[in-house]
């Protein structure tokens, strides 16, 4: 990292989705950092994975009402909750729940959080995807979702710009956690995936919380509405 230890001293962050994957990745940096850091994970079984973990189901209108009015404060609230049904999502309810949980609880967060981000002049920074830029035919509704969280996180930061609040989002590509392990034991489309990425390698949690702590910092004070990818170069290929 080419942060100070202390960067994020006495900053609040909030990662939804946190406990696994990019989003643990992201949390450990904040937290490695100097943030104070908060974590919810979708079941009692992914919060146990991480001490302190809250469980929250971001489909749960009410429940995340709750969360964001317990908070004193928030300075970073960081959407990581997602899932992939591949092959599953042309089935049109599993289709609408990818989408409910993908974009539309990103969504929840966002409005949820916007007056304490107001009140700090604190950013989101949200979770997009290759796929917000091309279709996916196993994953209609990933590839839906993600295009949808890069339009509203262009439209929250027209939206939240008068308030002080910036909002961005990450696009990863081809990074080495838990949802992409079938791919990665997979020799042909490893490969594949390695031949077209011009950096030539999988990405990592930490490759991704790089840009997540610079969209949060004050080195991106004038950055907002952008879709950053973090692909090792598979986008431009």
């Amino acid at each position: 990292m080419s942060f100070r230890a202390d960067a994020f001293g006495g900053r609040h962050v909030l990662v939804v989705g946190g406990t696994s994957g990019i989003g643990a990745g992201i949390a450990g940096a904040f937290a490695q950092h100097g943030a104070s850091v908060r974590v919810t994970g979708a079941t009692s079984t992914e919060a146990a994975q991480v001490a302190g973990a809250t469980v929250l189901d971001v489909r749960d209108g009410a429940a995340v009402q709750a969360l964001f009015a317990g908070l004193s404060r928030l300075d970073v609230l960081v959407n990581c909750a997602g899932v992939i049904r591949r092959g599953r999502e042309h089935e049109p309810d599993v289709f609408a729940d990818v989408i409910d949980i993908n974009l539309n609880g990103t969504q929840r967060c966002c409005a949820a959080a916007r007056a304490l981000l107001a009140a700090s002049r604190g950013c989101i920074v949200n979770t997009a995807s290759m796929l917000s830029f091309f279709g996916g035919g196993l994953v209609p509704g990933y590839s839906a979702s993600k295009g949808g969280v890069a339009q509203l996180t262009k439209s929250l930061a027209i939206a939240y710009a008068a308030e002080g609040i910036r909002v961005n989002a990450l696009a990863p590509g081809w990074i080495a956690t838990p949802l992409t392990e079938m791919l990665q034991q997979d020799d042909a489309r490893s490969a594949a995936i390695l031949a077209r990425t011009p950096l030539a390698r999988w990405g990592t949690p930490q490759d991704v919380a790089g840009a997540a702590l610079f969209l949060a910092s004050p080195a991106a004070a004038f950055v907002t509405g952008v879709v950053l990818p973090v692909d090792g170069g598979y986008l431009i290929t």
